[in-house]
């Protein structure tokens, strides 16, 4: 096996040092802005950015210099040392560094860097006309000239940084652009290497354009262009990330000496999807917050979502969640199995356990959960109830109606429109939101009905943890709570027929109901919309709703009927009451169908109640601080609406 070119460099560095002597130009794309680590042998790993990397890369095969521009800065010169300055002037003059060229300009220095024909400058539209009518300026070098090789007199490389912004407007090159990048392209051809300095073997001296995106250039300029290689600068691995931590977490202060040795490799999983500038920015923000090095996962979440407070570290939390089964179980009534399965894991997402037993587990979300099961029995109130329960607040909810993401573009809603589209600027939906609140349950209503790019995007959200929105910047979705609520397995279609019928019904055992509905949703995940990716995501984390017991009805009829009461009190300051006879006939209308659950013994109460006794009080006038005793209640008939008999007693009169 071949030994490495350059050892304890980025394999990028090696690929582009490695293959000097046939590829006159290099186009790095990707992660530029990030450190590197350079590791010589027998020396300490150390972080450097872009320029210097390429440096350390050249310097040792004989080049003296690299030669760089940007629109910004114009020409400079790597490294600031005399030496290096002396070569670049060598090959382009002593008044060209520290100057902005225009693009003609900038064409002739490549020229003598890289040791081609010199070429004329760019004429504009009337000095053609004028050499049309005088002749050739005598100034101009002859064809014959421009045609003789120069060989440079010193070994550089050009670099071209933020070379994407050379156009004006991206993706439309004006005349005297398109004319420089043909020019650079001519140039990879006729670019010939050149053996010179200490170091044996021919290499050209290169020109390597930075840009962010491989496709930031005009693919004309690159595609089936041999001369020049692409090559992609990816996020720094695991190890990288390792090697990096070795070097830059003992300057933190470590609290305790238990478990010191781990620092490292813990900092390296805490730091997946970061670059390792942002690693060294996480070190300082935590010296700069007095953090030890046992903490430094406060300081990647404040690094990541701009807080340091914690609110999955707060004693409340653990203390919701214990009074959760008797808090919940008064207001998710007839759910006790599901209600217990959702605070066991609940419990886990508060102790940092959620996905214990995978190798990385820091960037997935807090916690996930998907409610299955029949309508109306209490999925959306249980997240909503959750949201409380964690964060103490119920503004920490937010909910989609996966109903309106059915179309294929809608997925740009939730992470915004690509550059270039209607609705750019105003980002996504779902990634502004968490953004904003990194801490708080996000619902997503009836997942079965979203579309399948929708789909991928909460299969990256479960993997990675996070979401790159149409403007490049990434969500963290580390510290949510995820729910996906579903009716699958209630009601199947038969395809031929097209005819719906019930897969369940309210009475039978509540295993089978289990059984029954965690098939469907398997089904339809494999089978159905090809994705058994996402199921496995979710993994033991759906929990199966129960329908509503006769007895869970009664007792739903009861608080329903309640708030009723307090709302016309709160309303229209009446005093509201049935008698023992009204109150039994209204239970039996509301109760007599289960179906659909807590929802439809609202419904029947609207209908049975609410809108008669709506009609009652506007046609009685009823002055506040009246009292309304309701004796009797008419269920609806096809021949007749609901009606209610009412006694109003005006304040001050008696019965």
């Amino acid at each position: 096996m071949t030994a490495p070119i350059l050892p304890g460099f980025p394999a990028f560095a090696e690929e582009m040092a490695g293959t000097l002597a046939v590829h006159s130009q290099f186009v790095l794309h990707g992660n530029l802005r990030d450190l590197f680590l350079v590791q010589p042998p027998g020396a300490k790993a150390r972080p450097v950015p872009m320029l210097s990397l390429l440096w350390a890369a050249l310097a040792p095969r004989g080049y003296s210099s690299l030669i760089c521009y940007d629109p910004v800065d114009g020409v400079t010169v790597h490294p600031d040392q005399p030496a290096a300055t002396e070569a670049a002037q060598r090959l382009l003059g002593h008044r060209v560094i520290g100057r902005r060229p225009g693009l003609s300009r900038l064409r002739s220095h490549l020229a003598k860097v890289v040791g081609a024909p010199e070429q004329p400058p760019l004429e504009s539209t009337a000095d053609t006309a004028v050499r049309a009518e005088t002749g050739p300026d005598p100034r101009q070098p002859s064809p014959a000239r421009r045609a003789t090789t120069v060989k440079p007199p010193a070994r550089a490389a050009f670099v071209i940084d933020y070379a994407a912004r050379i156009t004006r407007v991206p993706g439309q090159l004006d005349p005297d652009e398109r004319d420089f990048f043909l020019y650079c392209q001519k140039l990879a051809f006729t670019a010939v290497p050149f053996e010179a300095g200490p170091v044996p073997g021919e290499r050209f001296n290169p020109v390597i354009w930075l840009v962010d995106g491989e496709r930031d250039l005009p693919a004309w300029l690159t595609a089936g262009v041999d001369p020049i290689r692409t090559i992609a600068v990816g996020m720094p691995t695991l190890g990288d990330r390792e090697r990096l931590a070795e070097v830059i977490t003992p300057s933190l202060p470590t609290g305790t000496a238990t478990g010191a040795d781990g620092i490292p490799a813990e900092f390296a999983k805490l730091t997946e999807g970061l670059t390792l500038r942002a690693m060294v920015e996480v070190v300082r923000l935590a010296r700069d917050r007095d953090i030890p090095a046992e903490r430094l996962a406060d300081a990647v979440r404040a690094y990541k979502l701009g807080v340091t407070d914690n609110p999955w570290r707060h004693d409340s939390v653990k203390k919701h969640i214990t009074e959760g089964e008797r808090v919940i179980a008064r207001r998710i009534v007839g759910q006790d199995r599901a209600t217990g399965k959702t605070l066991d894991i609940l419990k886990r997402a508060a102790l940092g356990l959620s996905g214990a037993q995978a190798t990385s587990t820091v960037s997935r979300p807090k916690g996930v959960l998907f409610f299955a099961g029949p309508t109306g029995v209490g999925k959306t109130e249980m997240a909503k109830q959750i949201a409380e329960l964690l964060f103490g607040d119920v503004d920490a909810y937010l909910r989609f109606d996966m109903s309106e993401f059915q179309a294929d573009h809608a997925a740009e809603r939730l992470t915004g429109a690509p550059p270039g589209y209607v609705g750019f600027e105003a980002g996504g939906e779902l990634t502004g939101a968490v953004r904003r609140n990194p801490f708080q349950v996000v619902l997503f209503d009836e997942i079965e009905k979203a579309g399948k790019p929708v789909l991928d995007k909460f299969l990256q959200i479960l993997e990675d943890g996070r979401l790159t929105d149409g403007q490049g910047i990434t969500t963290h979705f580390s510290e949510c709570v995820l729910i996906f609520t579903s009716n699958l397995g209630i009601v199947t279609t038969d395809p031929v027929t097209g005819e719906r019928r019930q897969r369940v019904h309210p009475g039978m055992a509540y295993p089978d109901l289990e059984a029954t509905v965690k098939e469907a949703v398997r089904e339809h995940f494999t089978v159905t919309l090809g994705r058994p990716e996402l199921l496995n995501r979710l993994g033991d984390n759906i929990v199966v709703f129960d329908f509503i017991s006769p007895e869970a009805a009664a007792r739903i009829f009861a608080l329903q009927l309640s708030n009723i009461i307090r709302a016309v009190e709160r309303e229209l300051q009446l005093s509201l009451s049935l008698t023992a006879e009204a109150t039994a006939q209204l239970r039996t209308s509301c109760t007599a169908d289960l179906a659909n659950g807590g929802r439809g013994i609202g419904n029947r109460l609207e209908s049975n109640l609410i809108n008669p006794l709506a009609r009652t009080l506007f046609e009685l006038d009823a002055p506040p601080g009246s009292s309304v005793e309701i004796t009797a209640v008419h269920p609806g008939s096809d021949a007749a609406a609901p009606s209610v008999r009412a006694n109003v007693v005006p304040p001050g009169w008696s019965r």
